[in-house]
């Protein structure tokens, strides 16, 4: 056999056999559900009307195309669109799991009442029920669910697919880029960390330099993505209680502020990264100095002045 024949043997093990059209439709498929769930979510409110309180800890939905893509690659080699639709529904309840709890508080008014007769006024704390619901959306990420169902071939192949993204890069341009990487090369200047609040994120933050992006992480088990990272460092670090929730989420939180008042601890918002369901679609900790942390891929310092996050840039906010 000539070099160029096996050439093409090693690339045909690590390349996506199946037809594009089935390899975008399956993806299509798979967002199809999880905007479905998006929807469900965002509608609780009105399905479960009547509670005096609805409590939110939402894990962002969303996936790696190419990590589904080399999954069904690895352990099918050529899938069809219409083949893997009960695999996609298996794959789907297993990574996404929303529960709704009840749950009852037993609280006190203060009611005012005049006796007629003496004109006495008397107050007294009088007890009602305070219902609450609380909504929590799991995502345990499409790799904690994919690699269990594959052998351990299927793992390599899957690996190596992942690397090269199946020699199709061009199937979805679009997802999560980084811009710029200035890698964890960047030094805080001293003066910022007499701070303490920022010193605490900093700690917390620069222990997962080079960590990878994972879309729906959210701990050190799992890694993170963009808003599980910024959730993590603040509430870990002790300095804000920031329980899980989207970049959106997170903006929707903060004070926005003007880029001249923007100051170390403060957190920079982008929007059009990747199609998100709301205008902010990525999120970071501004460090000062023009810089930022952020759970890219992987997690490191980016300097927000590129051309890359000016066009992207929405705002700056503040907890």
């Amino acid at each position: 056999p000539t070099l160029g024949s096996g050439l093409a043997n090693a690339l045909s093990g690590t390349s996506y056999a199946s037809e594009d059209t089935d390899l975008l439709g399956v993806d299509e498929d798979y967002t199809a559900l999880e905007n479905e769930l998006a929807q469900t979510v965002a509608n609780i409110e009105s399905t479960h009307p009547g509670y005096d309180e609805y409590r939110y800890s939402v894990d962002e939905i969303g996936h790696n195309p190419y990590e589904l893509a080399s999954y069904l690659s690895a352990k099918y080699h050529v899938y069809f669109r219409e083949q893997v639709q009960d695999e996609l529904r298996e794959i789907f309840e297993a990574q996404y799991e929303l529960t709704l709890t009840e749950e009852v508080e037993i609280r006190y008014r203060t009611e005012t009442s005049t006796d007629p007769e003496t004109g006495e006024t008397t107050t007294e704390e009088v007890p009602y029920e305070y219902y609450i619901l609380n909504v929590t959306l799991t995502n345990k990420t499409l790799p904690a669910v994919i690699l269990p169902r594959l052998d351990e071939q299927q793992r390599q192949i899957y690996t190596v697919m992942q690397q090269l993204k199946g020699n199709k890069p061009y199937l979805w341009e679009g997802i999560y880029n980084g811009g710029e990487d200035t890698g964890p090369s960047y030094e805080i200047p001293g003066e910022a960390l007499d701070d303490p609040a920022f010193a605490a994120l900093m700690e917390e933050a620069t222990k997962y330099i080079g960590w990878p992006y994972v879309w729906g992480g959210s701990s050190p088990s799992t890694s993170f993505d963009c808003s599980g990272f910024v959730c993590w460092v603040y509430t870990a670090s002790g300095v804000h209680n920031l329980p899980r929730t989207t970049a959106q989420g997170i903006y929707n939180q903060c004070a926005i502020i003007s880029p001249s008042e923007a100051k170390p601890g403060d957190i920079i918002f982008f929007t059009g990264t990747y199609d998100s369901p709301g205008p902010v679609s990525h999120v970071g900790i501004y460090v000062g100095d023009g810089m930022m942390l952020h759970c890219g891929s992987p997690i490191q310092y980016a300097n927000i002045n590129s051309s890359y996050w000016q066009t992207h840039f929405y705002a700056f906010g503040r907890l």
